[in-house]
């Protein structure tokens, strides 16, 4: 989608206190006419339906936005990335489903957002397995509601409560608070007061040469190759448990999947135990 409003353009980073008044001006839709529009735009690809529906919820972009301030960057910034989202979500937005166009965007403005900021607040990337994600965005929450702003480490219980609360390990929660507790610093800094040298002159290169790198790429090539192929081997119910029990980063359980198939836990068990097994013997003979 191109830049569909001019409102947009107005730039929240250049002149926020001219955007906030700009985007008030324009009308909320009511439930008809914000199902017509979006039929309009998905039917037809009625631009000027897209521009209306976009326009009246840049409200909506602007307070999700300001509920991220605390994290450093310019409210501009965080407002140009949730209109951002909001763009994709009315590419995205299927009126048919029967719900308002405000419950589904917030999704993508919020998705848009907190990725920008991990993007943006580290030089090191930072996790980003929604775990991780979860523990960035609410571990200052957290620390507030227990009193825990000081700096340093987190006393070893509330480590603990903050770990169960969000469902991670002791140790993402230390390795966390201390990472939002040390910024960033330029790599161009100087070591020296006198301004000659700077720190990235300093940095080792530790990655693989380019011939260990095509290795590398050439052997994992060949090893998806050959576990396409083995899958291919299975029939339809041995592949969906193989690869929701093993190939998920998230496995399904033994119990999710006997109420999928409508079979016991232990009949699930003996299907992945025989599926893998396959897979093996078809793995061995292509590599003999």
């Amino acid at each position: 989608m191109t830049a569909i409003s001019s409102t947009l353009n107005l730039a929240p980073e250049g002149n926020l206190s001219r955007y906030l008044q700009e985007i008030r001006k324009f009308p909320m839709l009511a439930p008809d006419e914000e199902y017509q529009l979006a039929k309009r735009y998905h039917e037809h690809g009625d631009l000027d339906a897209a521009d209306r529906l976009i326009t009246s919820h840049l409200r909506l972009v602007a307070k999700i936005a300001m509920g991220y301030r605390g994290y450093g960057l310019p409210l501009g910034e965080l407002i140009s990335e949730g209109n951002v989202g909001m763009m994709q979500a009315v590419k995205r937005f299927d009126p048919d489903r029967g719900f308002r166009l405000a419950t589904y965007a917030m999704w993508w403005i919020r998705a848009a957002v907190q990725e920008y900021i991990l993007h943006s607040w580290s030089l090191v990337k930072m996790g980003t397995t929604a775990a991780q994600k979860k523990l960035f965005f609410n571990l200052r929450k957290l620390k507030g509601q227990m009193q825990a702003m000081d700096e340093g480490d987190l006393p070893q219980e509330t480590v603990t409560s903050i770990a169960t609360k969000l469902n991670v390990s002791e140790t993402e929660v230390v390795n966390m608070n201390r990472r939002l507790a040390s910024p960033d610093h330029s790599l161009n800094a100087p070591v020296r007061m006198d301004g000659e040298g700077e720190w990235q002159d300093w940095l080792v290169d530790d990655r693989d040469d380019q011939e260990t790198e095509l290795a590398d790429r050439q052997e994992r090539g060949i090893r998806n190759q050959m576990l396409s192929t083995a899958l291919d081997t299975l029939n339809e119910r041995e592949r969906s448990i193989l690869s929701q029990r093993r190939l998920r980063d998230d496995p399904a359980t033994l119990e999710d999947l006997s109420q999928q198939y409508g079979i016991s836990r232990e009949r699930v068990r003996q299907i992945e135990v025989r599926a893998f097994e396959k897979l093996q013997k078809v793995i061995r003979g292509a590599s003999a």
